[in-house]
């Protein structure tokens, strides 16, 4: 009797188990929609690692080994996700043939669960060994399906992976390209001087159109693979969150002023600022990270006049600077409490609004 309730028990269990790592593994790896469910394996497993990885990272002085540290994150937990639903799937499989009662018998003659176990992992793996093997209708069954599941899994995983680095590449490639047009890490005041010294309006356009198309393609391919935001530029002063706050600080700079050098910078401007500002509130959305309010302020009384002399300087004119504050704070509070909660949720520091210093160029240096 205890017997067949520990039977029954173990089918159901392993059924469940199957099934919820098979359509865990296919919302995050197939599925391009944002899944709203808190309580799918893979946001546990990310809830459970991420804060102790971050804890530790804390540790280590900011600077370069902090960020090594940091970026074997994005890569490592996505291998060990991938790991964890492989060893899952053993599991439940081996459920399965010990509940049914097609523990295969082995040489020695052994049947129990950790039989089973081993012929679970065998089969999903496809080694095909031999040793052990199934003595009953119901376990050829399940293992003619372990098999089939265990082939589609690892080749799922193997074109899932192609894909993140595809899609990681194209967020990188217009992060690199702030280097020069406004220095690393980047700031509105430094982009908006490059461009200002040439008088080159068209250029700016044309590069808020492309942060526009940028931050849609960052907001489709982080929603629909979330482990993307955990991956870290190749240079310690560059960061998504860093590159999507300058191109916020810009834009809100464009629009604060109340005259305008040209209309289609504005209405660009205005475009650019829509959707980078979607997409931080929507990464938000996505780690259920609510938006965070600093005491500190990122643009001093201070600061916004050196800004605003700096501009001046290379024939930027930001018009009657009284009424570009307040306008300035309105805009800014639209976004940046998001982006101070993505920056202290995944240690990507954000960029001044002028730099202390003379900007540091990466294609200067060695590193």
């Amino acid at each position: 009797m205890i017997r067949a309730e520990l039977s029954i028990a173990a089918i159901g269990a392993g059924l469940i188990l199957v099934f919820g790592v098979l359509w865990d593994a296919f919302e995050t790896t197939i599925l391009s929609r944002r899944v709203s469910r808190g309580n799918r394996f893979t946001t546990i497993f990310y809830r459970l690692t991420w804060p102790i990885y971050r804890w530790a990272a804390r540790r280590i002085p900011e600077g370069n080994r902090r960020e090594n540290f940091l970026t074997i994150y994005g890569p490592l937990s996505l291998l060990l996700l991938i790991a964890l639903w492989a060893a899952a799937l053993v599991v439940a499989f081996a459920l399965l043939l010990w509940g049914t009662g097609a523990a295969a018998a082995s040489g020695s003659g052994g049947n129990g669960f950790f039989t089973s176990l081993y012929m679970s992992g065998t089969t999903l793996f496809t080694l095909g060994l031999g040793d052990v093997t199934p003595h009953s209708t119901a376990g050829r069954i399940i293992t003619v399906f372990e098999c089939g599941i265990g082939l589609g899994f690892l080749a799922l995983m193997i074109a899932y992976l192609p894909v993140l680095s595809q899609a990681f590449s194209a967020r990188e490639g217009n992060i690199a390209l702030l280097d020069a047009r406004a220095g690393s890490p980047p700031t509105a005041t430094e982009l908006l001087r490059r461009h200002g010294v040439d008088h080159a309006a068209e250029s700016l356009i044309d590069l808020l159109r492309d942060w526009e198309r940028w931050s849609a393609q960052l907001l489709e391919s982080h929603v629909s693979f979330p482990v993307l935001a955990f991956y870290r530029s190749q240079h310690d002063n560059q960061s998504w969150v860093a590159g999507m706050t300058a191109m916020l600080d810009t834009c809100a700079l464009i629009l604060s002023t109340d005259e305008a050098p040209d209309q289609r910078l504005a209405r660009q401007a205005r475009l650019t600022f829509a959707m980078a500002r979607h997409a931080v509130a929507d990464m938000c959305r996505v780690r259920n990270r609510r938006p965070l309010r600093v005491v500190a302020d990122r643009l001093s009384a201070g600061e916004f006049g050196r800004m605003v002399q700096s501009l001046a300087e290379t024939g930027v004119a930001i018009a009657h600077a009284s009424l570009a504050g307040p306008v300035l704070a309105d805009l800014r509070a639209m976004y940046e409490p998001y982006v101070h909660s993505l920056s202290d949720f995944l240690l990507m520091p954000l960029p001044p609004w002028v730099a202390a210093a003379p900007p540091r160029e990466n294609w200067r240096t060695n590193v």
